[in-house]
This record gives C-alpha cells, sequence and structure tokens, in this order.
C-alpha cells in the first residue's frame, strides 16, 4: 500500500512499537501496509530495516474487500542519513525521502511530521555560523 498516512487512516492504532530507539534517527520512512494480522511484529519485505511498527485496537476492523488491517510500518533503507550519517556525498545530506518524518513527531493516530531536524537544515545552519 505505501501511501503517505492521514489522521483518518490511524484511527484504529493502538500503540506504537519500536524496535530499537529513535533517540539518534533524524528521520524514519513510514508506510501504510495491507496486514494479515491486529498485532505483532509484520512481514518486513523491504530493504533496510525495520524500526517500528502499530498495533491495532482488537475491535479494528478489516478493509471490507481484501479482510486485511491497515498498519503502519516505520523503516529506513540502507542509504538513508540515519544509516551512514558521516557521508557527505550521501543522497539525503540534506532533506529527506517524502516519506520521512521525524520519529519525535509520530503519536498513535498522528501521522508525523518534517521537521528541521528531519531534512538537516539544523546540521546546514550550525555549520554556517
Amino acid at each position: 500500500m505505501s501511501a503517505m498516512p492521514r489522521e483518518g487512516d490511524l484511527a484504529q492504532e493502538a500503540e506504537i512499537v519500536w524496535l530499537e530507539s529513535t533517540e539518534d534517527l533524524d528521520y524514519v520512512r513510514q508506510a501504510l501496509d495491507k496486514v494479515t494480522t491486529r498485532r505483532g511484529k509484520p512481514r518486513y519485505e523491504r530493504d533496510g530495516r525495520l524500526v517500528g511498527y502499530t498495533n491495532l485496537a482488537p475491535k479494528a476492523r478489516a478493509l471490507p474487500d481484501s479482510g486485511l488491517f491497515v498498519r503502519r510500518t516505520f523503516f529506513l533503507l540502507p542509504h538513508d542519513r540515519p544509516n551512514r550519517p558521516d557521508d557527505p556525498e550521501g543522497p539525503y545530506t540534506v532533506g529527506s525521502p517524502l516519506e520521512a518524518v521525524d520519529p519525535r513527531t509520530i503519536g498513535v493516530g498522528v501521522a508525523g511530521a518534517k521537521t528541521p531536524r528531519s531534512q538537516a537544515t539544523t546540521q546546514i545552519q550550525a555549520a554556517s555560523s
């Protein structure tokens, strides 16, 4: 599915499970995935690593057409800045992918947002000072 979530898409969320600390991550990618379960670690079939996922409420409804549940996953691809923080030639030295948000802005039912930290503009301002 992998569409950018809107607040209405997240109404059935009950919790966010982080598989690793997000303290040092400028951004994570988020995606809406169709899965067979409401809870538990979903199957991850992308390059890179799964950083977290959401669990749904016990009475969350499946999609009527497929019987699948829509849940968010949070992940990083191998070329993402948090994986290569000292690479001045990396593709996201400044900016971030479309689906990337600052993990500090993510909450249950809250899609998350880009911030100066996720866009690496804080590093540019510090370097030019």
